[in-house]
């Protein structure tokens, strides 16, 4: 802070935080050193604002067929700005024009998932994560691609075969599945035998 003259009583005080409690104290000094602090002032809370500070680390993907799962890391308190604090998902299918918009009343949250039918697996969506609270809506995040979730395989394994290497072991072996733009990648498979 900058030195006060000697003969001034009051002072302002800039570049607080919004919505947030502070107190204060004042040190008197002169030529020959800095004095004791004063007892801290009564604490006083600044007025709230609109939040500037977007989410960040927008991600998402997974997900059962049919949904859309979008996640990113909460604003912390000190951020928030004022009362009333909560998240604005904005999606809209990539190559389109028209953007959904879904508001999130919580402060905790970091996931919001869309449900719809009409989503076919693997598509990739424009996603953008934004702030509010009372006093009106904050910053938007830039937007970030997350895909809707994948569909289950639609083929078995092509190729099984068997083979006998001990009393009491059998290797089993089959052709992978392709990779599919609708329903993703394999992440495994199960062996049954009988």
């Amino acid at each position: 802070p900058e030195v006060i003259n000697g003969r001034t009583y009051k002072a302002t005080v800039v570049d607080l935080s919004p919505w947030v409690e502070y107190e204060f104290r004042v040190v008197a000094s002169n030529s020959v050193g800095i004095g004791e602090p004063s007892r801290p002032s009564a604490l006083l809370k600044t007025k709230a604002a609109v939040p500037v500070v977007a989410p960040t680390n927008i991600s998402g993907g997974g997900g059962s067929r049919s949904e859309l799962v979008i996640t990113w890391e909460p604003v912390s308190e000190e951020l928030q700005n004022g009362e009333g604090f909560g998240y604005i998902i904005m999606f809209r299918p990539l190559g389109s024009t028209t953007w959904t918009k879904a508001v999130v009343a919580s402060v905790e949250s970091s996931k919001y998932i869309y449900r719809n039918e009409s989503i076919t697996p693997l598509s990739p969506f424009e996603v953008k994560v934004g702030v509010y609270n009372n006093e009106g809506e904050g910053t938007l995040s830039s937007i970030s691609i997350v895909y809707s979730g994948e569909d289950e395989p639609q083929m078995a394994p092509a190729g099984a075969s068997a083979l006998s290497v001990s009393a009491a072991a059998v290797e089993v072996s089959w052709l992978p599945i392709p990779w599919n733009r609708h329903t993703g990648r394999v992440l495994g498979y199960e062996v049954r035998g009988w």
